[in-house]
């Protein structure tokens, strides 16, 4: 018996044209993507990039800029070699690994007066406006304003210092073994409402619940401290520790306005010695090896930071 099959035809859309292969609409997007970012990219390239490469290659020469492209003498490793003999740059080098201890010191403080203003404080907006205001203040004013507190004559501090019994209080910026400390108290006061805020942020992203169980356990507040807010405020310590550690080797602007590196070279940065070699002395071979020997110090402290983190940041 002979059945007649029929074909059944399922409604549905037909198709006009062959579908685009997946490959060509990748590299439509890859294309698109490329335009919109070229105008960044080639930025970064000839802004950033190219800087970096010329001058590491120009850390190889003894060049001063005036005579001209004509005016490069390569000398390979010898103006390495020279740095080690530098007397000055030694001293840089010293002062800024000195520095770095204002990292941990404004880092400790903004913490405490995070945690302070985020619980114990009403008011809040007040306090981190009034703190953050150094931050983003005018570094000349700001200069001006601890040039006329540090006056070893009659600034406000050292009358405050005689009025309480010391007869010959230090002269700050003026004495080359308190300039240092001078320009590292100016720079912990100016880093503390930046630090401030982000700990601030941190302390308000922690669950309130891990509190309310610890205190259910009897936990004291040095106890919920050392076992829920540190380890949970570990990654935004760890963000802090890296930039302000970074920001240390950058120290100029603080330094150009108020003491020029002096008294006898007490201040003295890398940064600020690059410039004085480079755009002062006309030495920017000599100056280009400075600014390598910089970035080598920065990449390994922070290659160091991201090796150590994994011991101590909990995400």
């Amino acid at each position: 018996m002979s059945q007649t099959m029929e074909t059944v035809k399922k409604p549905g859309r037909q198709m006009t044209g062959r579908p685009k292969p997946r490959g060509s609409l990748r590299r439509g997007e890859n294309v698109w993507g490329i335009l919109f970012v070229s105008p960044m990219l080639f930025g970064v390239i000839i802004l950033v990039l190219f800087p970096i490469l010329a001058t590491l290659v120009l850390g190889f020469a003894d060049w001063n800029f005036v005579q001209g492209w004509d005016g490069i003498q390569w000398v390979g490793f010898q103006n390495f070699r020279h740095l080690l003999e530098d007397d000055i740059f030694l001293k840089s080098v010293r002062n800024n690994l000195i520095f770095l201890l204002t990292v941990p010191i404004y880092m400790m403080i903004s913490m405490l007066l995070a945690i302070l203003i985020d619980r114990f404080v009403y008011m809040k907006g007040y306090f981190k406006v009034a703190y953050f205001m150094p931050y983003i203040s005018n570094i000349v004013a700001v200069a001006v304003v601890w040039q006329v507190l540090f006056q070893p004559s009659y600034g406000p501090i050292n009358e405050i210092l005689r009025t309480i019994g010391i007869s010959n209080p230090p002269k700050w910026i003026a004495d080359p073994n308190f300039a240092l400390i001078s320009i590292m108290l100016i720079s912990i006061w100016i880093s503390i409402g930046f630090n401030l805020i982000i700990y601030i942020a941190g302390l308000q992203s922690i669950p309130k619940d891990l509190y309310e169980a610890a205190d259910i356990d009897g936990a004291n507040g040095w106890t919920k401290f050392r076992r829920i807010t540190l380890p949970l405020l570990s990654p935004t310590s760890f963000f802090l520790l890296v930039t302000g550690v970074i920001s240390t080797f950058k120290v100029f602007d603080i330094i150009a306005v108020m003491t020029q590196g002096g008294p006898i070279g007490s201040t003295t940065m890398m940064v600020w010695y690059l410039y004085d070699t480079a755009f002062v002395n006309l030495k920017v071979g000599y100056a280009s090896s400075i600014a390598a020997v910089l970035f080598g110090f920065v990449m390994l402290i922070t290659l160091g930071q991201w090796a150590a983190q994994k011991k101590w940041v909990n995400y």
